[in-house]
């Protein structure tokens, strides 16, 4: 079966693995899914991005983050664009995730980046998703 979304699938297997309590998930790779999990490290959502090889085909591991009481630190993602409606900003319009609490991924011209780089560098782009 083909994906149409793999940004979508991505989010889902984070989102299920950390309500799961699992230590980490893995995925096919691609390089705009490891820029993804690289923003969400960088932002400290996630503990960990490794790339590895599993039968021939490179997979993206993504170790999951959770607090003292063992609850996941990711309590929602969710997907803005999507194949069927794209939503795109310009640097004025960067949407503030739960009042600045969360953070908003975006893919612009000079590479993928968090909401609060691409307000710095004054440039808008796709909103790909949300993150709190």
């Amino acid at each position: 079966m083909s994906c149409s979304d793999p940004i979508a699938d991505m989010l889902t297997c984070i989102r299920n693995a950390s309500r799961a309590g699992l230590p980490a998930t893995e995925m096919g790779h691609s390089r705009l899914k490891a820029e993804v999990a690289r923003i969400l490290k960088k932002e400290g959502y996630i503990a960990d991005v490794a790339t590895a090889e599993r039968d021939g085909k490179k997979v993206l591991r993504v170790t999951l983050k959770y607090d003292y009481n063992e609850k996941p630190i990711i309590q929602q993602l969710r997907r803005v664009s999507r194949p069927g409606l794209r939503r795109y900003v310009g640097a004025a319009e960067i949407p503030r995730v739960r009042g600045g609490m969360g953070t908003a991924v975006l893919s612009t011209s000079r590479g993928v980046m968090s909401d609060r780089e691409a307000r710095a560098a004054r440039v808008g782009g796709e909103v790909l998703c949300q993150v709190w």
